[in-house]
C-alpha cells in the first residue's frame, strides 16, 4: 500500500480521514497537544512548528501524498492570538507543500469558507476572496503561500462539517445535540448562513481531489442554512420535542472574530467528480446510532439562559 501522512489526526477531520481510509492506505498521522490511539494507524507526535523536526518526519516516513488539516481552526482564538496561531496555520503549511514539492509528492491542503466575505453567496471556485477575520486571512495566506512555493498543491475549502466525534475532538454538533436533550437554552444565529457537511462526504471529497489533482474545489453540502434552521431540523430528526431553541442575531452578540453572514459554496465542480453528500435529515438519521442524549436534569424558571452557539 501506499503511504499517506495524515497531520492532525487527533483533530475531528483528521481523525476521520484516518479511520475511513485505513485499509486502504499505510497511514501515519501526526498529533502534537492531544495523543490519540487509531487501529491501523501509526500515530507520530510532531510539532509542525519545528521545521527540522518536520523535514526529519517526512524523511522518517517518505509518504507517497499528505493531507494537511492540521490547524488552530477557533476563529476568536486566531482573532486574539495571532501569532501563536500563524505558526501553524501559516508557517506550517508552507513548510509542508515546499517539502512535498521537494518529495514530488501530492499535497492536499484543507482550507475554509471563511476565506469569503460572505456579501456575495453562493461561492464558486474562483470568486474574489475577502476575509473578514483572522482566521480566514490566516487559511488564505496559506493557499497563496502553499501554491507560491508547490503549484502542485491541492485546495479544497471546506464548509462546516458534522458527524462522528473522535476521542479528542468534536464537531460543532455534539454541543448542540447535548444542550437539547439536556433542556439548556440554545441561542442561535437566524442570519449566519452555511452549507454543512457530514464529515463522511468531506473525507470522499478530500479523496476525489487527491486522485484527480484539482487544483482548487469547494467541499460543501446540499443544502444552505441558517444556524437556527440547522437547530431546528436536527431537533426534529431526533425528535427532541422541547429543545430550547432561541432565534438571535449576530449584531446582538459581541465576538473577538467578526463572522461573515453567508458563505455558503459552490461545489458543482465537485459534484461533477463524484463527490455526493447527503442531504441534512439523512446525514442527521445516519448519525443516530451514534448519539446518547444525556438524561435531562429538572428545570425551573430561575434556570439562566445560555450563552449563543458559536462554534465551527
Amino acid at each position: 500500500m501506499k503511504k499517506l501522512l495524515v497531520t492532525g489526526a487527533s483533530g475531528f477531520l483528521g481523525w476521520n480521514i484516518c479511520q475511513t481510509t485505513k485499509g486502504r492506505w499505510e497511514i501515519s498521522g501526526t498529533v502534537f497537544s492531544h495523543h490519540v490511539e487509531i487501529a491501523g494507524v501509526n500515530i507520530v507526535k510532531a510539532d509542525l512548528t519545528d521545521f527540522k523536526a518536520l523535514k526529519h518526519l517526512f524523511q522518517k516516513i517518505r509518504p507517497d501524498a499528505v493531507i494537511h488539516t492540521a490547524a488552530i481552526s477557533d476563529p476568536n482564538f486566531c482573532q486574539i492570538h495571532r501569532t501563536e496561531s500563524q505558526k501553524i496555520n501559516v508557517d506550517a503549511s508552507v513548510n509542508i507543500a515546499a517539502l512535498c514539492a521537494d518529495y514530488r509528492i501530492p499535497c492536499v491542503f484543507t482550507s475554509t469558507d471563511l476565506v469569503f466575505n460572505g456579501l456575495n453567496a453562493p461561492y464558486r471556485e474562483g470568486d474574489p476572496v475577502c476575509p473578514v477575520n483572522v482566521y480566514g486571512e490566516q487559511k488564505l495566506l496559506a493557499e497563496e503561500g502553499m501554491i507560491r512555493c508547490n503549484p502542485a498543491v491541492i485546495v479544497c475549502r471546506m464548509a462546516l462539517m458534522f458527524g462522528i466525534p473522535g476521542p479528542a475532538a468534536k464537531s460543532f454538533i455534539q454541543p448542540m445535540i447535548r444542550a437539547m436533550g439536556e433542556g439548556k437554552e440554545l441561542r442561535l444565529f437566524v442570519d449566519e448562513f452555511r452549507t454543512p457537511v457530514g464529515v463522511k462526504a468531506a473525507v470522499s471529497g478530500l479523496f476525489l481531489a487527491l486522485e484527480k489533482a484539482r487544483r482548487l474545489l469547494h467541499l460543501g453540502g446540499i443544502e444552505r442554512i441558517s444556524r437556527y434552521n440547522f437547530g431546528k431540523l436536527l431537533m426534529e430528526t431526533l425528535d427532541i420535542h422541547d429543545a430550547r431553541l432561541v432565534p438571535c442575531s449576530q449584531k446582538d452578540v459581541v465576538m473577538a472574530a467578526p463572522r461573515p453572514p453567508d458563505v455558503s459554496l459552490d461545489s458543482t465542480k465537485a459534484r461533477a467528480l463524484g463527490f455526493k453528500p447527503l442531504p441534512l435529515t439523512e446525514e442527521f438519521r445516519e448519525l443516530c446510532g451514534f448519539i446518547d442524549l444525556p438524561t435531562r436534569p429538572d428545570r425551573n424558571q430561575n434556570d439562566h439562559p445560555s450563552s449563543p452557539f458559536l462554534a465551527g
